[in-house]
């Protein structure tokens, strides 16, 4: 992400938390600008020259971790998600990453099942590593486990679901 593309990122991570607020789910206010101060890359997605989509990765337990998908909602279901998604994997198995990790609501549409047709599963607790083990616990301590959640994760190389490679919807980036 381009520091000039700071400020675009933040408005298209609070246009799109306003989806939760009408879906009648109440989260703790956050500042998206402290996710800056963790995550490692964030790539964003371009429609005609302006952001309106992002997503946010850590490394954890040796795999790549989604840590934020937002998509403003004046372009939601147009494939902006799915291809962020797409590039993230792809990134992942370029860095060698097996899998791709991520926290979600396990029952609202555009998280846990938008997800589950995106080639993602649940990850079963047994399975996680610390880095995933404290990832749950920092979301718990900020307040977000308002209704259920679940850890989901897409396995990478696999023949039957490839990362395919591609430039995102509206990007100039190969």
């Amino acid at each position: 992400m381009a520091s000039k593309d700071t400020e675009f990122v933040v408005a298209v991570s609070l246009a799109a938390d306003s989806l939760f607020t009408e879906a009648g789910v109440m989260l703790p206010l956050d500042d998206p600008r402290q996710m800056f101060d963790h995550v490692e890359r964030v790539m964003v997605a371009e429609v005609d020259g302006r952001v309106e989509g992002l997503a946010a990765t850590v490394t954890l337990d040796g795999g790549t971790h989604l840590e934020q998908l937002a998509v403003h909602p004046d372009h939601g279901r147009r494939g902006v998600g799915g291809a962020l998604v797409e590039a993230v994997c792809a990134e992942a198995a370029g860095r060698g990453h097996d899998r791709v990790t991520l926290t979600t609501f396990r029952d609202l549409p555009w998280n846990g099942p938008w997800y589950e047709r995106r080639g993602f599963s649940v990850f079963p607790r047994p399975e996680w590593g610390p880095g995933l083990v404290r990832q749950w616990a920092v979301e718990e301590e900020a307040g977000i486990m308002v209704r259920p959640r679940i850890a989901m994760v897409r396995r990478l190389r696999s023949p039957s679901r490839p990362c395919p490679r591609g430039p995102l919807p509206g990007s100039n980036d190969p």
